[in-house]
Parts: C-alpha cells; sequence; structure tokens
C-alpha cells in the first residue's frame, strides 16, 4: 500500500519533489565546491586504508573495499579525482531539474555507500534511507520535474514500455 502511494498518489510527488530537491542541493553543492575548490581523494583515500571500519572484535569489516581502495583507487587516482566531483555535480543536477531521477538517485546511492563502507558516516545514512524512497517512487519522484516529458520520450526512442499515450 505504502509502494502504490509512492509510486502514483500527487501528494507523494510532492513530497518526493521536496525530498527530490534537498538532497540535489546536497550533492550538486558537494560537488560544486570539489569542481571550483580544488580536489584531491587521495587523502582521503589514505585515510580510509590506514583506518578501516573495524567490527566489535577489532576485526576489519570491508577487508574487499579495503583492497579495492588500495590496489585500484589509490593507482587510479586521477580517475576519482575526476568521477567524484562531477558525479556529485551532475546526481545534484539531475535530482533538482527532476530529470533521470531514479538513475540519478541509483548512482547517488553508489556515492553514499562508498563513502560508508571507506567509514564515513557523517550525513550518509539519512542520505541512503532518503534516496531509497526516491528510488522507490520511481517515475513519480521526477513527475514534477522534467522526467514528465524525458521519460516518455526515453520510452518512446527504446520502446521498452508505454508511453503517456498507451495504456498500461
Amino acid at each position: 500500500m505504502f509502494i502504490n502511494f509512492l509510486r502514483e498518489s500527487t501528494v507523494a510527488a510532492v513530497i518526493l519533489t521536496v525530498i527530490r530537491l534537498y538532497l540535489g542541493y546536497a550533492w550538486f553543492n558537494a560537488g560544486i565546491h570539489k569542481l571550483t575548490g580544488g580536489f584531491d581523494a587521495s587523502g582521503f583515500l589514505k585515510g580510509a586504508i590506514a583506518n578501516p571500519v573495524k567490527g566489535p572484535d577489532g576485526g576489519m569489516v570491508y577487508g574487499w573495499y579495503v583492497n579495492f581502495l588500495e590496489n585500484f583507487a589509490l593507482p587510479n587516482i586521477g580517475i576519482f579525482n575526476t568521477l567524484v566531483p562531477w558525479g556529485e555535480t551532475l546526481i545534484g543536477l539531475g535530482l533538482i531539474l527532476g530529470c533521470l531521477t531514479t538513475a540519478a538517485m541509483f548512482f547517488g546511492l553508489v556515492m553514499n555507500f562508498s563513502f560508508f563502507l571507506a567509514g564515513t558516516v557523517s550525513h550518509n545514512p539519512t542520505d541512503i534511507f532518503l534516496g531509497f524512497i526516491i528510488l522507490t517512487a520511481g517515475y513519480n519522484a521526477g513527475r514534477i520535474g522534467l522526467d514528465r516529458w524525458v521519460i516518455p520520450a526515453v520510452r518512446k526512442i527504446t520502446r521498452t514500455g508505454p508511453t503517456s499515450r498507451e495504456t498500461v
């Protein structure tokens, strides 16, 4: 019942728009600051490798992620120094404009979980919770936004689903 409300209700679309704008502003602001102020993820990655998330027994919880950071992310820091600020900025734009909202939120959640696995709690739990609400709502999360026109156009081009003129 709650899922139907999220996915179909006009009231939910309004509430989702407020959540989407809040998250979008946070992502966009973080990305723009990194793009304009210079950004180097190497310090963050070195800190996450040196001080990984530990369980109650003192052992590393996400050893596989620390290995990924140490053996892939850090040696390819240039890629991550580009992906992180541009990713945050584009996620923010997608959410603010309500354009490809579910894709933007999916990638936002991937980044939130990446930060979380590296040991940064901050506002990530709240962002993850709100992000799953947006992702669960699907199209309705961007209905008051550009998705109202973009999604039917994408469906028409790819011919993978009904357009607004076709019956479901």
